[in-house]
């Protein structure tokens, strides 16, 4: 089915069926949540909507609707204020939800939004100047996370890294590590203007001394720089690599900067925004038409009066690669939220490209204040003093910092409180998920010592919803197909984070209420089997998709 659940399907068919025997076609409404408790367990506004056109009252609309409304798990329907349709739900239609995540397991939510098309998730793409630091955490974690549940509704999804291994601040990085060198051999030598100052730099000149000694003294800086760049830059990037991997983040393409200009891309790429009369010549330099193409306040330059190319022809050119040459059909780039107002200048790009500049989509990554008992810890990365993503998984662990970056939208700013995300309790929000998933697997380990087979246990029977908590359990687990939806189509991770934090404490309502193994009636024990192993089921799979671990033991 496709992901979705067969009790929802047919629940919504019969809402629409009934909207079409009306004389509407091309029905499409779903059943929703109502907003209240005690307003029905669905509700949908379709009366409401369709008043105007069938020229009636929502009301009388409604109750046409409710007359032709076909379900057998519909108790009962209510018509509401002014035309809400609210519905009541029998245990049968629970009992279907569950036994339809069992028989799909894995693959329940698994909504086919992609269809197979390529998309491309290009993220981190962090400056090989230095170590990855929280923000760039947070970056890698929700641009993972995207990939996880794009791959998971359908799509076809590429995980890229752009390595900008060219241009000035490669320079830069290569002239502030050889004055280390010269400084830790007693040479004067004068550090440069914008460059980087952390411990990280001595550590790479220790690493240069004990490779090739004094070699580099007594030869002219400039001709030893490329050295140090070269060296400098492999060696970050090689240690962001491995950070990367232990935070759970994997790429299918490290795309080099360098390739660009090595293969002519960039001039190409210029050629063709000529030929297409989105660039032209001015005072010796190459200039993109961002006034007339957006409004921008004035054109920006592509390559500059000295021949060397801006950092936006050469974004220009990787993109044209991305759509063009590699043909990804959606582009999604994780930024910086400093990059804001580069976003409309990349869309014209696009546009300029001949493609749509809608398929191309950015998503800003705020900043992340890191507590520490209730206060800020002051960073800046212009003086080399930050907090590392490494320092961080240390501490905290994996798990819960991926978990935490993932709990708001990425685009607001983000409070990392350390000491609650090293807190083995309640309070933890990704304790308090991961807890509810090892304590049914106990259960479930329990059940099958005392002699139960899982494998046998039969159809849920409807009775174990005239438990409310029960009930609550299995409605929250019948959404999981939508929650994914909407996380896909937002790109939004922080959907699954709240989604699965109050499934968690739904399920750990439910236990507290409901008597499992040590049930009398064998029917009612291995129906509530059955209900726990849907949310074991439904929890690791959202787990999963935030890159966290779902513990068998705690």
């Amino acid at each position: 089915m496709n992901g979705e659940n067969i009790a929802v399907v047919k629940l919504n068919e019969a809402l629409r069926n009934a909207i079409k025997s009306l004389g509407v076609d091309e029905a499409d409404d779903v059943f929703e949540k109502p907003k209240h408790e005690g307003h029905g367990d669905r509700a949908a506004n379709s009366a409401m909507k369709l008043a105007k056109r069938l020229k009636s009252n929502p009301r009388e609309v409604a109750q046409k609707i409710t007359d032709n409304l076909k379900s057998d798990v519909i108790i009962k329907s209510e018509i509401a204020g002014p035309g809400f349709l609210n519905v009541f739900l029998s245990g049968k239609f629970y009992g279907e939800v569950v036994n339809d995540i069992l028989r799909q397991g894995k693959n329940y939510g698994s909504v086919n939004l992609g269809q197979s098309r390529n998309i491309q998730v290009e993220f981190v793409s962090a400056n090989p100047t230095g170590p990855l630091h929280i923000g760039h955490g947070r970056g890698a974690a929700v641009g993972d996370s995207v990939a996880r549940i794009l791959a998971f509704t359908g799509w076809n999804v590429q995980r890229e890294y752009y390595v900008n291994d060219s241009g000035l601040q490669i320079t830069n990085l290569g002239k502030s590590t050889q004055a280390r060198y010269f400084e830790l051999l007693g040479k004067s030598s004068e550090f440069p203007e914008g460059g980087y100052k952390g411990e990280y730099i001595y550590d790479l000149a220790r690493e240069i001394i004990e490779l090739e000694g004094k070699k580099f003294l007594d030869v002219p800086a400039e001709e030893s720089l490329d050295y140090f760049k070269k060296y400098a830059a492999e060696k970050i990037m090689s240690s962001i690599r491995e950070d990367l991997e232990t935070f759970r983040v994997e790429f299918d393409k490290f795309f080099p900067e360098g390739y660009l200009h090595e293969n002519g891309l960039v001039k190409s790429a210029m050629e063709d925004l000529k030929a297409r009369g989105y660039a032209y010549e001015q005072d010796g330099a190459l200039w993109f038409k961002t006034e007339d193409t957006i409004g921008d306040d004035k054109d920006r330059v592509l390559i500059r009066a000295n021949g060397i190319p801006t950092y936006f022809a050469s974004d220009i050119a990787y993109h044209r690669n991305k759509f063009i040459t590699r043909g990804f059909e959606r582009v999604i780039d994780v930024w910086g939220a400093d990059h804001h107002g580069y976003i409309a200048r990349m869309k014209a790009a696009v546009k300029a490209m001949g493609k749509n500049p809608d398929d191309f989509e950015v998503l800003l990554i705020q900043l992340v204040n890191l507590l520490r008992g209730g206060k800020i810890v002051t960073m800046s990365t212009r003086a080399g003093e930050f907090i590392t993503l490494r320092e961080v998984l240390d501490e905290a662990g994996v798990d819960a910092t991926r978990f935490f970056f993932l709990t708001r939208r990425s685009d607001s700013q983000l409070d990392f409180d350390l000491d609650l995300a090293k807190k083995q309790g309640s309070e933890n929000p990704v304790f308090y998920v991961q807890y509810a998933h090892a304590r049914i697997a106990g259960i479930l380990r329990e059940f099958e010592k005392r002699g139960g087979n899982l494998d046998a246990v039969n159809e849920t029977p409807a009775e174990i919803f005239d438990n409310k908590d029960a009930r609550e359990l299995a409605d929250a687990l019948s959404f999981y197909p939508q929650e994914i939806a909407q996380a896909s189509r937002e790109l939004a991770p922080q959907v699954l984070t709240g989604y699965v934090l109050n499934l968690a404490g739904i399920f750990h309502s439910f236990y507290n209420t409901n008597r499992i193994l040590d049930e009398p009636d064998e029917k009612v024990s291995s129906g509530r089997i059955n209900l726990i192993r849907a949310a074991k089921i439904v929890i690791a799979s959202c787990l999963e998709l935030l890159g966290v671990n779902a513990p068998e033991r705690m």
